[in-house]
């Protein structure tokens, strides 16, 4: 996405900093507590586990509550909470994937049902927008990393498929199946990064005018707000002026 970084910035920037901190803290547990518990509990062990773990400590999570979220997947009065991906369209024939952890499944689908039709979009069924998106690994890399030069060798000897470098960061995508590997490979070479996630790459992005844009970051904005979604993925492409605009509003 065009101005990727700011797009970003305006998705974050309202509401308060702590609030959206202890948010993030809640969403970033229940994936250690679900990933613990449908694998062994030792992150040496539990890949996902270790990606999960390795996300928290790049967002400063306290080790304490890290601690806790596994020992929560040990309990036999720990939540079970389901894995549910939900698909469609937002204004303009934007695709949007959203991903979802819940102990309640009618909750969330009314929920993200529900923000859909607020901002002129429609619910669809699994894999109605999914097959124009990708499920591969996203590493991110904080600037100090290295020059792009550095980062790009380091990620070709890694394996990877792509990178891409601006002043914000440094992101290197791989193949799903090979994350644990290039992500290993690449902290050899450049330290730990700030972020290891699987994640839906768009095959293609859809331009959308000022408007169309400000309604799906609303969209995405409310969906990213619910305590059981986990991730929202687009396939919108905005220019640099509209995000300035935005930005300013």
């Amino acid at each position: 996405m065009a101005g990727h970084s700011q797009f970003k910035n305006i998705m974050h920037k309202k509401g308060a900093a702590d609030a959206r901190r202890s948010k993030l803290f809640s969403k970033l547990a229940r994936e250690i507590t679900v990933a613990a518990k449908t694998g062994m509990p030792d992150p040496k062990m539990n890949p996902r586990l270790r990606l999960a773990v390795q996300n928290a400590r790049a967002e400063n999570m306290p080790k304490d509550n890290i601690d806790r979220a596994i020992k929560k997947a040990l309990g036999s009065d720990s939540d079970n909470f389901d894995e549910i991906r939900y698909e469609g369209y937002g204004p303009g024939g934007v695709a949007v994937i959203v991903e979802t952890l819940t102990d309640n499944r009618n909750r969330t689908a009314s929920a993200v049902r529900a923000a859909f039709t607020k901002h002129g979009g429609a619910l669809g069924e699994t894999g109605s927008v999914s097959f124009m998106f990708d499920r591969v690994g996203e590493i991110t890399f904080k600037p100090e990393a290295g020059s792009a030069d550095k980062v790009m060798e380091a990620a070709i000897e890694a394996g990877a498929d792509d990178v891409a470098s601006d002043e914000e960061s440094h992101v290197v995508v791989c193949a799903f199946g090979a994350i644990g590997e290039v992500s290993e490979a690449l902290t050899a070479v450049l330290g730990d990064p700030e972020s290891v996630k699987v994640v839906w790459k768009p095959q293609n992005m859809v331009p959308v005018d000022e408007e169309k844009a400000e309604t799906l970051l609303k969209l995405i904005a409310q969906l990213e707000d619910d305590d059981d979604v986990q991730a929202v993925f687009s396939n919108f492409e905005v220019s640099d002026e509209i995000l300035a605009r935005l930005s300013a509003a």
